[in-house]
């Protein structure tokens, strides 16, 4: 697929008169306020896991073209994606896959050495707790935001509680010894449970999430075929010129 359905979307929302775009950006300011995602997003706009692009490694580009290990076809497309240069987000509305989706995807590419690690922790971080990989004491963790020590004793506290029969929530309990802050726990939730849902922009737009991309290999082959069948329609007919020369020589 050649368009990138995230740009379609984008050219109608900066289409529209400024004083729509300013009540947009005065809701959306809010809602960002109410996730408390706003000020992550205005000291961090580098590490946002939507906005961050996948590299593939020597490895993924050879399984992409070669498809040796017949994998899932969502795979090939997240992997065309990285390929294309496209962002999480943008791989998630061109697939019609979810974040969520997408995330473990990432993860599966990520341990078959398709594409590289990423050199930001929080990235790295976000991917696996999207992705189930990592819980939320882990995605703390990995971020760097607690120490192992600091895990620990959540865990510790954790195991306490439950044994007191006043369980609570693993991220209270860390809340509750100030490792993290309440905004910070509220604000991965969040995203993590609005990651599983889909983003549909136009339902006739959206393709089929096994032909989501064009596959480049299938093109190409797709051109040398027609240039066989063109070279042998152009060697039938200089052999026909042969003949007919042949014989007027005659």
């Amino acid at each position: 697929m050649k368009k990138n359905l995230f740009d379609l979307f984008l050219e109608k929302i900066f289409n529209v008169p400024l004083w729509i775009k300013q009540v947009i950006y005065l809701k959306l300011a809010k809602e960002m306020r109410d996730f408390e995602c706003e000020e992550f997003l205005r000291n961090n706009e580098d590490e946002v896991f939507s906005t961050f692009v996948p590299t593939l490694t020597f490895k993924g580009k050879t399984e992409l073209m070669e498809r040796k290990c017949g994998l899932d076809a969502n795979i090939y497309n997240f992997l065309q994606g990285c390929a294309n240069n496209y962002s999480m987000l943008e791989i998630s509305i061109n697939t019609f896959l979810s974040m969520e989706e997408v995330a473990k995807y990432y993860e599966l590419c990520l341990e078959q050495n398709f594409i590289k690690v990423p050199e930001s922790k929080e990235i790295h971080a976000m991917a696996g707790f999207i992705a189930g990989k990592f819980r939320t004491g882990e995605y703390f963790k990995q971020k760097g935001a607690i120490t192992v020590d600091q895990l620990q004793q959540s865990i510790l506290a954790n195991r306490d509680a439950q044994e007191s029969g006043n369980p609570k929530k693993f991220g209270e309990i860390m809340v509750g010894l100030g490792f993290v802050t309440e905004a910070d726990l509220k604000a991965i939730l969040v995203l993590k449970e609005e990651a599983k849902k889909r983003f549909i922009l136009d339902a006739t737009t959206v393709p089929k999430p096994e032909a989501a991309f064009s596959n480049e290999k299938e093109e190409l082959e797709k051109e040398i075929s027609n240039l066989k069948d063109e070279n042998l329609k152009l060697k039938r007919k200089l052999l026909q010129l042969l003949e007919l020369v042949k014989r007027n020589g005659q």
